[in-house]
């Protein structure tokens, strides 16, 4: 739910800090006060585009912020994992925008683009509006709203199952499914790659290998001077005694006299292994000696020609051996493909074949399942329409089968159906597509009948009503009144509102009070003790003068709330 909400510098309000709570809320006062700057405060959260027109005169900058308290994590794979609430549930949304046109948006403290705000939020907040009802124009929209009602849920998945295997295997079948030219096209290229490498004979490990080998030959002779006098040094010498030859002397000298040392065991078991060590430093030179090339400047073309070799195989398949290697088993695997192709695109047709057989089965008991949930949802919502004093109306749920362009049944995500809210409000009139022959106060009623008929439709889901009251009389204000208290069982609900009807049936009420100060109008949201809601719902129902009839009245209708029974 939507806990509080913070708005800085837009339009007539300075700065406001608003802690919504659970349940009913109303928002109500004067004309003009700036009821409408929320929705627009809103609506910057939900993603609209922010206008410099918003920010307050005078200043540079603007910013909207939102608390939402027990938010579910998003599910896995989603993309959003790193936006999750934190431990309690919270996640916190800020939108700044300033006078230059630069906007920046914050979820959960991490900077998100604007499309992916509008993703998350959506599932947060929905405004019920004259332009804002969703719902109500778009048919995915209504198909997702239809299957909510009738449970669909585990039909839905069952579908969605044999869908994708039947999207997988049309994608098989089109990269399968190529003319004959480009099939031999393709397999020569391929056939011409795998032999070029194959012909290199590379081996993984080897470029590194031939570049220490050539660093080796272009300082052969500066290698071949070192080792000798590391040999002549620490092993052998016939000039003057090697490092080797003086230990040993001195443990022979030491052998003499150890019965007069009393360390001299420690010090030949000493010498004896530094006698070791050299030893073996001075063979492992002498061997590179002997694998001096007679001809290193041979070697070394040789050398260079195969790393030309490698760096030109380098150039087409990979930046490493290891990559020309798997370009070359990918592209053998690709050209096994192309020769099996025939074959390979029979069994992909197979498995097509069997996949869509499945799904439209499982397409079929869903729309089944659509057809007898919609002859119960236009009986609730009419129902519903009824009761809120629009009892000429009538409402109808078109379910058509989608098709393609050559007019051939279409498999969509959620299957074989697309559906259309139909309405006419009017007797004599035809049903006509929702969004096109409603007003802003109709079309707030609908998706308010529509919602109560489905309450258990997105849970915990912050709505925002605007314009609900308008048009119609004091008694149609207070049943709307009762079904928006009997909605917020299920969510948090918030209602800009002109009625003390509905105002009433709220659980918390906010006053929007614009006043003066120091020469600049500015306005506030007061929250409304049980006195202050009584005062401000009998100036909604009287004129200028408050009187204690008037007072009387208001704490009478306020007393009156609660909704009526189901």
């Amino acid at each position: 739910m939507l806990s509080s909400l913070h708005i800085e510098n837009i339009a007539v309000i300075k700065k406001a800090d608003i802690d919504f709570e659970p349940g009913f809320n109303v928002l109500t006062g004067e004309t003009g006060a700036g009821k409408s700057i929320l929705i627009d405060s809103i609506n910057l959260l939900l993603g609209a585009r922010p206008s410099r027109d918003l920010i307050r005169n005078g200043e540079t900058r603007a910013d909207v912020s939102a608390l939402f308290s027990g938010v579910e994590a998003p599910p896995e794979g989603s993309g959003e994992e790193g936006l999750s609430p934190d431990e309690d549930g919270c996640l916190y949304l800020t939108r700044e925008f300033d006078t230059e046109g630069k906007s920046k948006t914050r979820l959960g403290g991490k900077a998100v683009p604007v499309s992916l705000q509008k993703e998350v939020v959506a599932r947060l907040i929905v405004i019920h509006g004259q332009n804002d009802n969703r719902l109500l124009a778009e048919g995915p929209m209504q198909l997702h709203y239809l299957d909510s009602y009738a449970g669909n849920e585990e039909l839905l998945a069952e579908y969605r199952k044999h869908y994708a295997g039947l999207c997988e295997c049309a994608s098989r079948i089109g990269k399968l499914d190529r003319d004959g030219k480009e099939k031999a096209r393709a397999a020569e290229l391929l056939a011409f790659q795998v032999a070029d490498i194959n012909e290199a004979k590379l081996k993984p490990g080897e470029e590194e290998e031939l570049e220490a080998k050539r660093g080796r030959l272009k300082n052969a002779e500066k290698i071949g001077k070192a080792t000798r006098r590391i040999v002549r040094s620490l092993y052998r010498s016939e000039k003057s005694p090697p490092a080797f030859e003086l230990v040993r002397r001195a443990a022979a000298s030491i052998e003499e006299i150890k019965e007069y040392l009393p360390d001299a065991q420690e010090m030949l078991t000493r010498l004896e292994q530094v006698a070791f060590e050299l030893e073996d430093i001075g063979l492992s030179a002498e061997e590179l000696i002997g694998e001096e090339d007679e001809e290193p400047g041979r070697e070394l073309d040789r050398v260079e020609e195969r790393l030309e070799k490698i760096g030109k195989l380098k150039k087409k398949y990979g930046d490493s051996v290891g990559e020309i290697l798997a370009y070359r088993d990918r592209a053998e695997s690709e050209l096994r493909e192309i020769q099996r192709s025939d074959e390979l695109l029979a069994e992909a047709k197979k498995e097509f074949a069997v996949f869509k057989k499945a799904a439209a089965e499982a397409a079929a008991k869903l729309s089944e399942a659509r057809k007898a949930a919609a002859a119960r949802l236009e009986t609730g919502v009419v129902g519903e329409l009824a009761y809120l004093e629009m009892p000429k109306v009538r409402f109808a749920v078109q379910i058509r089968k989608a098709t393609d362009a050559s007019g051939k049944e279409r498999f969509g995500k959620n299957g074989t159906d697309e559906v259309e809210f139909l309405l006419s409000a009017n007797p004599g009139e035809p049903l006509k597509p929702l969004s096109k022959i409603a007003s802003g106060g109709e079309l707030s009623r609908i998706m308010l009948a529509l919602k109560s008929v489905n309450a258990a439709d997105s849970v915990g889901q912050t709505l925002i009503f605007d314009e609900i009251d308008t048009g119609v009389s004091g008694g149609t204000s207070q049943k709307i009144g009762k079904r928006l208290r009997r909605l917020a069982d299920t969510h948090q609900v918030i209602c800009v509102t002109h009625s003390a009807q509905i105002a009433a049936e709220a659980h918390a009420q906010y006053k929007i009070v614009k006043q003066e100060r120091n020469g600049r109008v500015e306005t506030e949201v007061l929250p409304l003790d049980r006195e202050g809601r009584i005062r401000e719902i009998a100036r909604i129902m009287g004129g200028a003068e408050i009187t204690a009839k008037l007072l009387s009245s208001s704490a009478e209708l306020l007393d009156s709330a609660g909704p009526e029974p189901i």
